[in-house]
């Protein structure tokens, strides 16, 4: 069952608690069709290209985020105005409380830029789900934080290659240490499985599952609160929708608290890229 392009939830509108039509909420409650999108055009069959609702939200945000900072310091004055004082603080804010404080200031700058970019791409992509007609973080959809995840690994690979040479990588990636003694191989294998495999895995799969998990709770309390509206269920009805706002003021903690997590994260890799191997 797929969702219409133009709506988040698929469910049958006349279907109620305590109606005559004796559905049942299996038949509204959300599931993995909440997160499938019929092609806004083209067709999604595998024979051509085709562009969802997802990827229109992905484009919008990115116009959104790079329109936001071009007005901003387009032409930058000596005393701020309102929107470039907004972003400044934003800016200021990953670059001294997340890089600065994760790489050194002497080494992190020229990463700035970067985690800048994945901050405020990370955050718009999450904050979809909460805005009105979009209503759907594009970050729940996992091939979203495996492309960020991606560009984080090659970056943080390639890095520790440049600066320590294939031996000094190897000895990076495996934590080389010969004090170790006979436990030495089995040490650098769990090393070398946990960096290289286990740490892209996991860097994509935070996102994606705090972003799947909080739309999926805010769906199941929005279709429940109209599910129960009707009869004597209108009084659990309202019980669920105070949760929808309860839930869409977590989310709005979640959605910041994740783009920190993943650009933290991506600064952790850098520098351990960077830092001696001893």
């Amino acid at each position: 069952m797929s969702a219409d392009p133009t709506q988040t939830l698929a469910f049958d509108s006349s279907c109620h608690l305590f109606g005559n039509d004796g559905c049942g909420f299996d038949t509204v409650a959300p599931g993995l069709h909440s997160f499938l999108f019929e092609p806004l055009w083209g067709n999604a069959d595998g024979n051509g290209f085709y562009f969802n609702k997802p990827m229109l939200l992905a484009l919008l945000g990115s116009i959104i985020v790079v329109g936001f900072f071009w007005a901003a310091f387009r032409k930058p004055q000596v005393v701020p105005n309102k929107l470039q004082m907004i972003a400044e603080a934003g800016y200021d804010f990953v670059r001294r409380g997340i890089v600065y404080e994760t790489i050194g200031k002497k080494d992190g700058e020229k990463y700035v830029p970067l985690a800048v970019s994945l901050f405020f791409f990370i955050w718009m992509m999450n904050l979809w789900s909460i805005i009105p007609l979009a209503q759907f973080p594009v970050t729940s959809i996992i091939a979203y934080p495996i492309v960020l995840a991606a560009i984080v690994y090659v970056t943080w690979v390639s890095l520790t290659f440049k600066r320590h040479g294939f031996v000094g990588a190897f000895k990076n990636f495996t934590g080389y240490d010969k004090t170790l003694g006979p436990v030495l191989p089995l040490s650098m294998t769990i090393e070398l499985a946990s960096n290289l495999l286990v740490r892209p895995f996991t860097h994509a799969v935070r996102l994606f599952a705090n972003m799947f998990a909080g739309h999926t709770l805010l769906v199941l309390f929005t279709v429940a609160s109209w599910y129960m509206l009707n009869g004597i269920g209108i009084a659990y009805s309202g019980v669920s929708f105070v949760m929808v706002i309860v839930m869409t003021a977590f989310e709005l903690f979640i959605q910041a608290v994740q783009a920190y997590v993943f650009v933290l994260l991506t600064c952790t890799f850098i520098q351990g890229a960077l830092a001696e191997h001893h």
